[in-house]
């Protein structure tokens, strides 16, 4: 990964010279984008992994059963959803095909568009989605908790509001 940030870096740094563009990333922000992904995917696996070992569902399966079970009875429409999590419309139909599939949500008739639908989360998916909870907050405490004091949970949380992603 580290020889891939580098080889893309090098490329960037050819494609803006001849382009003239002077936001080229140093050294040291290149480490840290590398260590932000590998931090993400480590958390990741060690949370999906987690979850599986007490044979619940997927970590993006508790995402959505959490919306559900915010939205109360009146559920959400899948545009919601998509909205909320940041999910792509494709992805997100198949992940809701699967959910419904084993009985954690239903679809029912919208009564403001007779062609949509709600989805509203079952019994079975917020006993579920509760069920995964204290294994979820544990791979959040193993993961950020145990290695920071309260100082450095502090100055993380401040650095982090400072990072700016772009809308486009």
């Amino acid at each position: 990964m580290q020889m891939h940030i580098y080889v893309k870096l090098d490329a960037i740094a050819a494609t803006c010279h001849c382009c003239q563009m002077t936001h080229i990333p140093t050294q040291e922000i290149m480490k840290i984008w590398g260590r932000i992904f590998r931090i993400q995917k480590k958390a990741l696996a060690y949370t999906e992994n987690a979850l599986k070992a007490e044979q619940l569902p997927r970590l993006s399966w508790y995402d959505i059963l959490l919306e559900l079970d915010k939205a109360g009875n009146n559920g959400l429409r899948p545009f919601e959803i998509e909205r909320n999590l940041l999910l792509p419309q494709y992805g997100l139909s198949r992940l809701l095909d699967r959910i419904e599939k084993n009985g954690y949500l239903q679809r029912i008739p919208c009564e403001e568009d007779g062609r949509g639908h709600r989805i509203v989360i079952t019994k079975k998916g917020r006993d579920t989605r509760l069920r995964m909870w204290p294994i979820y907050a544990k791979a959040i405490q193993d993961i950020i908790g145990s290695g920071l004091s309260e100082n450095d949970l502090g100055t993380l949380s401040k650095l982090l509001i400072k990072i700016n992603v772009p809308d486009h």
